[in-house]
């Protein structure tokens, strides 16, 4: 069915929304972006006069569609090579969606999508529906089919789980910049003591490559064994430079919100390692090494001006 350009500014008007709705739920910017040109589609497929409210009717596709792909993404992380860690957007992507109070921009952050993993499809629905985007529970209700209660009800066990995974405060933007600095000179130092009381003592380390670049199958756990890891991970030599293919240029910036290393090599976005930053210490790198992880930051990068870096490796 042909849509009217008013059906069409109406679609692209809510894309900006749908596609922060669908980077939440999925973790993927590429598979957000993907699911949302379905939900057009589906709309463009259907009788627009006979839909009452366009945004919700809008939402309950795209809330649908993307429930489904959690679910055959389940099945396909089983088989995933080595740790799955969400697709990091550097600040500034429009994906990243409103950042008008605490609960929004803690909904995008990277360590709040890492524990979304954990969470049942339904779970991180109604959470992201209700934290991020403040759907009241009787439009949630309806767009998952669930009663006022029921949703209710996931929603506050859904929450439960995420406040458990993030029991510290985080430390402000300069603190944490400060903190970084101090994180890289420990790290280059070829020393593991003074890496180690930067970090949490159960502080950890996670990387994903996709099976595309090496990165560790399991977390690394406990500060010793993350320090005596970044130590490695930061040492000169042949066969850091011949992965990542040449020099490797080190910007502090962030990513979802929070801190982050990105680094890049001839242009080209070669990791983003996001930190979690508390008042006890680091507690977290999630770092991102999977090329098809890194298209969309690349775009971003090349595309921004970042001065010099911080610091060239290799």
């Amino acid at each position: 069915m042909a849509l009217t350009m008013t059906d069409v500014d109406r679609f692209e008007s809510s894309r900006p929304r749908l596609e922060a709705i669908a980077y939440r739920l999925l973790g993927s910017a590429s598979e957000a972006e993907d699911a949302v040109q379905e939900t057009y589609l589906r709309w463009q497929a259907t009788d627009t006069d006979r839909i009452e409210v366009p945004e919700a009717w809008l939402t309950k596709v795209l809330t649908n569609l993307c429930l489904n792909q959690l679910t055959s993404a389940r099945a396909r992380r089983e088989t995933y090579v080595g740790e799955w860690l969400p697709e990091p957007l550097l600040a500034g992507d429009p994906m990243l969606g409103p950042a008008d109070s605490a609960e929004r921009r803690e909904s995008v952050s990277y360590a709040v999508l890492a524990l979304l993993e954990r969470l049942t499809p339904s779970e991180r629905a109604v959470y992201v529906l209700r934290e991020a985007f403040d759907y009241p529970h009787r439009e949630i209700a309806g767009i998952l089919d669930l009663t006022e209660a029921a949703s209710q009800q996931i929603f506050h066990r859904a929450k439960k789980h995420v406040a458990e995974g993030r029991a510290r405060a985080e430390v402000d933007e300069a603190a944490a910049r400060r903190i970084i600095e101090e994180f890289l000179a420990a790290a280059t130092s070829g020393r593991t003591e003074p890496l180690v009381r930067l970090l949490t003592e159960d502080a950890v380390a996670v990387g994903d490559g996709g099976g595309k670049v090496p990165a560790r199958a399991r977390a690394f756990e406990g500060a010793v064994a993350v320090a005596t890891f970044m130590r490695g991970l930061f040492k000169p030599g042949p066969a850091q430079r011949a992965l990542a293919g040449g020099p490797v240029d080190l910007y502090i910036t962030s990513a979802n919100g929070g801190p982050a290393l990105v680094a890049v090599v001839g242009g080209r976005v070669f990791g983003v390692m996001c930190l979690e930053i508390t008042d006890e210490g680091i507690a977290a790198f999630r770092n991102q090494v999977n090329p098809d992880k890194l298209e969309r930051a690349t775009r971003q990068w090349a595309a921004t001006d970042h001065g010099t870096p911080l610091l060239r490796l290799f």
